[in-house]
């Protein structure tokens, strides 16, 4: 079975333990490919020592998002800025959020809000080679009062804007939190997600047997899907960054070394 393209998300790792330099050297000679969400400046280096720039935030903010009308011109704006730099830094996924439930606002309202502004950015997105993906988060424990928190409204979503340009970021962690059944919808809905999150949980700590969620199953119905796109992990390490990021990456090419039941 091919392994799945690995990266990791720089916010998760960059601690202050270890220098910007030695991450990026020590995760790219471990094999990762790429790094998500690490700051604007590091690009040149991650490029440097050989690691794509994967995913990136799209707009502005994560609590006050798509989902508000209001928000529209703004986000627009922030996302055809952003899909500048990802055409010129070849960067494949920009992150967007619905935006929380501000006033209770309703599901079906905020959904035809968010299919509005990225219908009309679609297009220029598209013409880049960008995806702009929403991204899948618990508002369980997490991100309280986020609207985009199950699979089948971000699904929806991707259907009625009905652009390739428009995916999910399917977040393993926030998913196993709000609805589980995580094998299941991976091969159920797999062609909508263009980027994973991996996590533990409880605690988003490293995806390992220590955790619920048994991450060398869901490896490999990632992998017999012919997913093309990266796997990036997003915990906490609780000890040294890169000892936590070998094992990552270790667990998850182990997992594909055969054939193996799901």
């Amino acid at each position: 079975m091919k392994p799945v393209r690995q990266a990791f998300s720089w916010w998760c790792f960059a601690n202050g333990k270890i220098e910007p330099d030695a991450l990026l050297a020590g995760a790219a000679r471990m094999g990762y490919e790429g790094v998500d969400l690490i700051e604007e400046a590091l690009w040149p280096a991650a490029q440097r020592h050989g690691l794509a720039i994967t995913a990136i935030g799209g707009h502005a903010t994560l609590e006050d998002g798509l989902n508000r009308k209001e928000n529209a011109e703004r986000i627009k704006k922030e996302l055809r800025e952003n899909i500048a730099k990802a055409r010129r830094w070849n960067i494949p996924v920009l992150i967007c959020f619905s935006g929380n439930r501000h006033g209770g606002a309703d599901d079906e309202a905020g959904l035809d809000t968010c299919v509005k502004t990225l219908a009309s950015i679609a297009p220029e997105a598209a013409d880049a080679g960008v995806i702009l993906a929403m991204e899948l988060l618990n508002s369980k424990v997490d991100h309280r009062g986020y609207q985009c928190d199950h699979t089948g409204w971000g699904v929806e979503l991707c259907r009625r804007v009905d652009s390739p340009a428009v995916k999910l970021l399917y977040d393993i962690y926030h998913m196993q939190i709000m609805e589980g059944d995580i094998i299941r919808t991976i091969q159920a809905h797999h062609d909508y997600f263009a980027h994973y999150h991996t996590a533990g949980n409880p605690g988003r700590g490293q995806p390992d047997a220590t955790q619920e969620i048994l991450y060398p199953a869901i490896y490999r119905a990632i992998a017999q899907t012919g997913y093309k796109g990266f796997v990036s992990h997003e915990f906490h390490p609780s000890g040294d960054p890169l000892d936590a990021l070998k094992k990552a990456f270790d667990d998850a090419q182990g997992a594909l070394s055969k054939e193996a039941p799901i």
